[in-house]
């Protein structure tokens, strides 16, 4: 078999495909499905079980443990399962994999999903051209959806055709007599056949072909078996490469889960292969040769994965420490998840509350450090570390808006249950503070945009519109730090909440001073008009971030006031 530079090239084309298809998938997700999709996941990944028996049934369906973990790696890449759920879909996968094996055994057929990919193609092209954001979305998905197993498929048919060329690795036969340094080596090569060819059901069909042929014992196929678990973990990592942390994790666990499982059966590895070959000479009374052992093969790869999934199920908290501790959070990255309010209501409308209130604190932390990120972004000056803060920003931007909207819901959700009418007046003064934390995010990406827009014209601002944008910014800043001590108080205390109008009014006066001054310094051609207009901007935006400040003190000061009478 000959295998070109070119072909080489088209292997790496097929990576760049699978990987763009990921990237503009996820995003496309993350924009549609929201609050929709991450609902319905949750619904069906509440638990352990549930989770489990989602990824099982969706590999069955779409014959792919490769695509089910893709899936996962993509829906946690955009916030819309945690990490935990998707160590119990991933399990799920590996069970439901195994499904293709008992296919390709009794009938050598395999459903492909990259055919339909074209004509998804076709179906996501209106939409990708159309003024909805929504179907926009949707058709982003759906071509996304499509260049990823476009890339699969192509990965497959441009890796060195292994497959249908068997008699290259007859040579390996060579190495089956020795013991169980024979079974680890095998379990390698496995892994490495599988991390090329890219689809652990194609590695399968060259192990039942070398069994067929009689080049390797059913020891050995099981060993490659073995090899293959890990090996098909490669996908979902390549596919994490483009993602967040948590998306690199949940790549990660995969690989953990699977090679976990292949250290403990190696350690059983006589007992469970001789069980295996009992089961399907004497129970199921498979008496064909080649026939008994693709069926011992598919009998031991599905006892693996389900043995695996029965004793690993109850460790899903301790893989999560794990992979969180090998992938550190960056610093520069935030997941977007609700720490204190995770799913169903509490037993009590008054634990319900109070949970919502953490959550509100923790809400408002992050609208203050977006202000932090705001006062780096006027000092940055490489392009590169510019634009990192930029989208760092941006990223605040959208969590604050999801953030905004899951509390909104679930306050709703606390107020249609029997509560006390200071509860009542409780809940809407939190919708309010809700929502002026939101403003105050929105104010913080818009100061962002200003910043970003002066510096695209190459001009600087002057000494003295420095010193007063400091100021100004310093007071604001000032303002968010006198808010977070007045909500985080337990109790409402009036001279804490008297230093937020305080404040409130002199950045007004700083706005009015600094307004008259401008007119004054354009026309006396200190700075020419259009800085003058960044320069505004940014002060006006300042103030106005300011006012939504006092209202939040103002929402936070009514509430304790309402639940201490």
């Amino acid at each position: 078999m000959e295998y070109s530079f070119y072909d080489f090239l088209k292997l790496l084309g097929s990576l760049a495909l699978f990987l763009y298809g990921m990237k503009i998938m996820s995003e496309g997700l993350q924009k549609f499905a929201g609050d929709r999709l991450r609902r319905i996941l949750t619904a069906m990944t509440t638990n352990r079980v549930t989770g489990v028996l989602t990824g099982m049934l969706i590999t069955a369906l779409v014959q792919s443990s490769s695509a089910t973990t893709v899936m996962v790696v993509s829906f946690v890449n955009a916030g819309l399962l945690t990490l935990a759920q998707s160590i119990g879909v991933i399990m799920g996968a590996n069970i439901g994999t195994t499904v293709t094996a008992w296919i390709i055994s009794a009938l050598g057929f395999k459903v492909d999903i990259a055919a339909f990919a074209l004509p998804l193609l076709f179906v996501g092209l209106p939409l990708l051209f159309s003024q909805k954001s929504n179907r926009k979305s949707v058709g982003e998905f759906i071509f996304g959806f499509s260049f990823l197993f476009m890339g699969l498929s192509y990965l497959k048919a441009n890796a060195p055709d292994l497959e249908q060329n068997p008699d290259m690795l007859a040579f390996l036969t060579n190495y089956t007599d020795m013991g169980f340094f024979s079974i680890i080596i095998f379990v390698l090569i496995g892994t490495v056949l599988t991390m090329i060819v890219q689809a652990s059901a194609a590695t399968m069909a060259i192990t039942l072909i070398m069994c067929a042929n009689g080049w390797i014992t059913f020891e050995i196929g099981a060993a490659l078996v073995l090899g293959e678990n890990i090996g098909t973990t490669i996908t979902a990592n390549l596919a994490a490469i483009t993602g967040n942390t948590q998306a690199r994790r949940a790549a990660l666990a995969h690989l953990v889960f699977n090679v976990f499982g292949v250290i403990w059966v190696l350690c059983l590895f006589t007992p469970f292969t001789q069980a295996v070959s009992w089961f399907v000479e004497d129970v199921m009374g498979t008496t064909d040769q080649a026939v008994a052992v693709s069926f011992k093969l598919s009998a031991f790869h599905t006892a693996f994965n389900v043995c695996n999934v029965l004793i690993l199920i109850w460790l899903v908290r301790l893989i999560e420490r794990t992979v969180c501790a090998i992938i550190p959070m960056k610093e520069q990255e935030e997941e977007y998840r609700l720490r204190f309010i995770t799913g169903g209501l509490l037993s009590t409308a008054e634990l319900s509350i109070l949970q919502a209130q953490k959550e509100i604190h923790l809400f408002a932390e992050r609208t203050h450090r977006m202000f932090g990120m705001v006062k780096d972004l006027l000092h940055t000056e490489k392009d590169d570390d510019f634009n990192k803060v930029f989208s760092r920003v941006e990223k605040y931007e959208n969590i604050s808006d999801s953030m905004e909207l899951e509390i909104a819901n679930y306050l709703n959700n606390v107020s249609e249950g029997r509560l006390s009418s200071e509860s009542k007046l409780q809940i809407r003064a939190m919708l309010r503070e809700v929502t002026e934390i939101e403003s105050i995010g929105d104010s913080c990406y818009n100061l962002a945009r200003t910043i970003n827009r002066k510096r695209q014209t190459n001009q600087e601002f002057t000494p003295k519109q420095f010193e007063h944008i400091h100021s100004m910014m310093k007071l604001t800043d000032d303002a968010l730090t006198q808010m977070m001590t007045v909500i985080g108080q337990p109790e409402h205390q009036a001279n804490e909440v008297n230093k937020s109008f305080n404040l409130e009014n002199e950045i007004n006066n700083y706005r009015n001073q600094l307004k008259n001054q401008n007119i004054v310094d354009v026309n006396n051609k200190e700075y020419d008009y259009q800085m003058g207009v960044y320069y505004m901007d940014i002060i006006a935006e300042c103030e106005k971030l300011a006012d939504y400040v006092v209202n939040v003190v103002e929402a936070s000061s009514d509430m304790k006031e309402k639940k201490a009478s």
